[in-house]
């Protein structure tokens, strides 16, 4: 798989029937890997030993509905009181990022109102803030660290 802009992480995987599958933390199972997957993993990683986020917190890959539609979302972070922290769309390396990639994110989080956005394709990241007085967000550096 392609290096990706992330620090170097150790996953486990397992080769069965031709395919290569790399194990989820979250999810506590074997996936099969994609490039997709393989953002979402690292993502998911840097979340919980670079930003320091609880394990028990984070949720990947979960049903949404957004205007009677069934949605996807790659990963969330909670709260402790249950609030939505973060929202994460993953895209694969070649997928570049774009401002439909942006509204998308927009329109899951219309719903969900998480307080920052995350939209990567494992090469860039970008990180935002939700200021949903101004129905806006603002790009930061980084995502916060996680603070108890």
């Amino acid at each position: 798989m392609q290096k990706l802009n992330f620090p170097s992480f150790s996953f486990r995987f397992k080769n069965s029937e031709n395919k290569v599958s790399i194990f989820d933390d979250i999810r506590k199972k074997f996936i099969i890997l994609t490039p997709e997957e393989w953002v979402r993993q690292h993502t998911v990683q840097f979340l919980l030993q670079e930003k320091n986020y609880p394990k028990s917190y984070i949720n990947v890959e979960k049903l949404i509905k957004i205007n009677d539609i069934n949605k996807r979302y790659d990963a969330v972070v909670f709260q402790p009181n249950g609030a939505l922290f973060l929202l994460v769309e993953c895209k694969a390396p070649e997928v570049k990022i774009t401002q439909e990639t942006f509204d998308q994110i927009a329109r899951y989080n219309l719903t969900l109102k998480a307080q920052y956005l995350m939209v990567t394709n494992g090469l860039n990241h970008y990180f935002c803030q939700m200021d949903f007085e101004n129905e806006k967000y603002i790009f930061l550096e980084e995502l916060p660290d996680y603070r108890q």
